[in-house]
């Protein structure tokens, strides 16, 4: 089933335009990273996906509904997140929010008590319940936010910089959380953010949008490979080794310690980090390796930059 159809979208403001013949369908389950600059379309993107506003051409679907047209059936079968803008009621007890949400659903009584039970388990919520949103860390507040739009388990769940301002431990949590989801109930994610650790750990597919126009779609190694990042393996030998530069379909990048670590680039469609290891697993002694992805935001400067835009 496709969860979101765009085809040719349009939406201009006074003299700018914002989106500009966006084309893109997203299938049930997939998890997409709708990545971009400030100003570059994102935010106006998913304003038209929910029908808050109107396109000025072009034709757009949300869970096979016509957002504007539909809002009531699209608010059931979508949930979302907005970073900077809150769902829950700032003055009561958090418990009181979620009550008020599932009638807003008109989930029953058993279904209401279920799921958020399960949601307040899940993220680790019990000991804010009594606790009046306004009075919550931003931390406890971003997965108070999740739990209520996950509440009428939508079909489709979108995520504006949910992690934005929070610390190494909370995003860590949030993105556990959002994979378990994910892989228990296959709900589709859309996720717009400006951290790639986020695109890197909950997407399995990006798209870039630049100007109000996608410049790219496709998996986050096609997105390396298309501005020529690569994968880099460090490895770790047991003796001192002479430099490792003639090892097939890979570029020696430095080498330390008298050899003992050497980083070797390679281009993931040419080979993996496996064949890399084996070749030189057949040389010398390995004792310890990591790889390094490609830095992603380097990724989306060099598309920009290659599209004009610095």
């Amino acid at each position: 089933m496709t969860i979101i159809e765009t085809r040719d979208l349009v939406r201009d403001f006074k003299k700018t335009r914002a989106v500009d013949r966006m084309t893109f369908s997203v299938e049930a389950g997939e998890s997409v990273g709708y990545i971009g600059a400030n100003g570059a379309g994102k935010s106006t993107t998913i304003k038209m996906l929910t029908g808050i506003l109107k396109p000025t051409s072009g034709h757009v679907r949300t869970c096979g509904l016509e957002p504007m047209r539909e809002r009531i059936g699209v608010a059931r079968r979508v949930g979302v997140v907005f970073g900077q803008r809150s769902q829950l009621w700032w003055d009561l007890p958090l418990r009181d929010s979620f009550a008020i949400l599932a009638a807003i659903h008109r989930l029953g009584e058993q279904e209401a008590r279920t799921r958020t039970d399960t949601l307040v388990e899940q993220l680790e919520m019990g000991p804010q319940l009594a606790t009046p949103v306004r009075s919550l860390s931003l931390g406890q507040r971003m997965r108070a936010e999740i739990a209520a739009a996950l509440l009428h388990s939508p079909d489709l769940l979108i995520l504006d910089e949910p992690t934005i301002g929070l610390d190494v431990l909370s995003k860590q949590r949030l993105r556990e959380f959002l994979v378990a989801e994910r892989r228990e109930r296959g709900t589709t994610l859309l996720l717009t953010t400006h951290d790639m650790g986020d695109v890197e750990r909950l997407c399995h597919r990006v798209l870039v949008v630049d100007r109000g126009r996608l410049a790219f779609d496709g998996t986050l190694t096609g997105l390396a490979a298309t501005v020529g990042a690569q994968r880099v393996l460090v490895i770790d030998l047991a003796q001192p080794t002479p430099d490792l530069d003639d090892i097939p379909r890979t570029r020696l990048l430095d080498s330390e310690s008298d050899g003992l670590r050497q980083r070797l680039a390679f281009d993931s469609e040419a080979t993996t980090a496996a064949a890399v290891l084996a070749q030189v697993s057949a040389r010398h002694e390995v004792r310890d390796l990591t790889i390094e992805e490609p830095d992603i935001e380097d990724v989306v400067r060099r598309i920009y930059a290659a599209s004009g835009r610095a």
